[in-house]
Formats: structure tokens, sequence, C-alpha cells
């Protein structure tokens, strides 16, 4: 099924989906790619909106918020940032190897 075929559900995580791995910042890529396959099936109207946002923000400053350098605007400290930190949390992430 081409991406034409899926409902716009379907289409609108494809997107991200792709957006999440190609932000041109490896690092960042690679966890916005892992948090894409892992919450983002299951993820209702409010969560995807609320990734939609952290993937409009600078790869910089959510990598910094992210790492704990800079605080996390109350606007964006969200369930959805929380997963998003708990792909860094893990053991032998992909992007460390």
């Amino acid at each position: 099924m081409t991406i034409a075929g899926k409902s716009p559900a379907e289409r609108r995580r494809a997107r991200l989906r792709f957006r999440a791995s190609h932000r041109g910042f490896k690092e960042a890529d690679l966890i916005f790619g892992a948090f894409a396959e892992e919450f983002l099936p299951a993820l209702d109207d409010e969560g995807l909106a609320r990734f939609e946002e952290l993937l409009e923000h600078p790869d910089r400053e959510v990598m910094a918020w992210l790492d704990g350098t800079r605080a996390v605007p109350a606007a964006f400290d969200t369930q959805v940032f929380r997963q998003l930190k708990s792909i860094c949390s893990r053991r032998n992430p992909r992007w460390q190897t």
C-alpha cells in the first residue's frame, strides 16, 4: 500500500517517522528515529502534536535538554519528551557504538 492509500493518521505517522530520522544531525536522527520506532504507533493526536513540536525545534536545543545541560522549558516537559529522554538512558544505545 502506498502512502496515498493510507488513512490520514497513518500518513501523518509516516511523515513524522521520516522527519524523525532525517534531521541532519546524526545523533538526533538516531535518538528521534528510535523514539519513532518504539513510541510513534501508540501516540494519540495530542502526542503526535507534542512530537511534531519537538521536531520543529533546533537539534542543538533539544539535545541540550536531553543531556541535561539546559533545563527543559515547561511547554516541552511532556510525556512525549520523557519518552524521548528514556531512549537516551538505555544501555549501549546505537549512536554511541
